[in-house]
């Protein structure tokens, strides 16, 4: 049953001036993902745990506000040009971003790898850039803004390693309800990895096939926590992978970290 609350969204509010409505337009938008072009009230109601009343107020804004489309036809709804230039924008003008782009792109045509930076939003991990340069072409699809699941990859749980230990603690405990059965072993996983970072600096996962990625946050205050991630693909050994990347990986993340502490 769609409730107007969504487990997502924030339970407490200590400053005492949230929005409401806003917060429940953007969960509007936050329900559209690759591959859902278009979603009616009834989609876009399960997806953000609004009632159908609710999502068909707020969707007729965000019309009216040039965010979403809507197509009558259909009786549903796209995302608009104007939330592609609000990406372009903060792509476009982002100073991390005009920093760490070319110490990434060196690095990734140097060694002829997949290199990432990406940061936390949810349960997810978002690329903030994804610079392909691995031998395998269909593995160049990774692109800025794409997510990735936290739990399984080497982004989510080197970003693990680095939060806090209350957010750390809750995050597990939706991914233990979300993984059943598999959690044991998945927990493992996510423990051993969250262990190697704190003792090595990075972790390991290989959550496609034939594709093993390392990765290493990097931790700089007045910032989100970034994790960078360098890949591979092919049948090369995992360990001989991790071998021939991790330092690499840890000197790409210190010259990030040098380059960012003063923004």
């Amino acid at each position: 049953m769609n409730r107007d609350k969504t487990l997502s969204l924030p339970t407490e509010n200590p400053r005492g001036d949230r929005n409401r409505s806003l917060e429940r337009g953007i969960e509007i938008l936050r329900a559209f993902r690759p591959g859902a072009d278009l979603l009616g009230n009834g989609e876009l109601a399960e997806r953000s745990g609004l009632s159908r009343a609710t999502v068909s107020r707020l969707a007729q804004t965000l019309v009216d506000c040039g965010m979403l489309e809507h197509d009558r036809r259909q009786r549903a709804y796209r995302l608009a040009a104007p939330v592609l230039s609000l990406a372009h924008a903060m792509r476009s003008g982002s100073p991390v971003l005009q920093l760490v782009g070319p110490l990434m792109r060196s690095e990734a045509e140097k060694r002829k790898i997949n290199i990432g930076l990406a940061v936390a939003d949810r349960e997810e991990m978002v690329y903030l850039e994804s610079i392909r340069f691995s031998r395998r072409v269909a593995w160049r699809n990774v692109v800025a803004g794409q997510r990735v699941p936290m739990e399984l990859t080497s982004l989510g749980r080197a970003w693990l390693a680095a939060a806090s230990d209350d957010e750390r603690q809750r995050l597990l405990r939706r991914f233990r309800d979300r993984r059943q059965p598999g959690w044991r072993e998945l927990s493992k996983e996510i423990t051993a990895a969250i262990d190697s970072v704190r003792t090595l600096g990075y972790c390991w996962a290989a959550w496609q096939p034939e594709v093993v990625a390392l990765a290493a946050p990097v931790v700089i205050p007045g910032h989100p926590v970034y994790v960078l991630n360098m890949s591979v693909a092919g049948d090369t050994p995992p360990q001989q992978v991790v071998e021939g990347l991790r330092e690499p990986l840890l000197n790409l993340a210190q010259s990030i970290r040098q380059s960012l502490q003063h923004l």
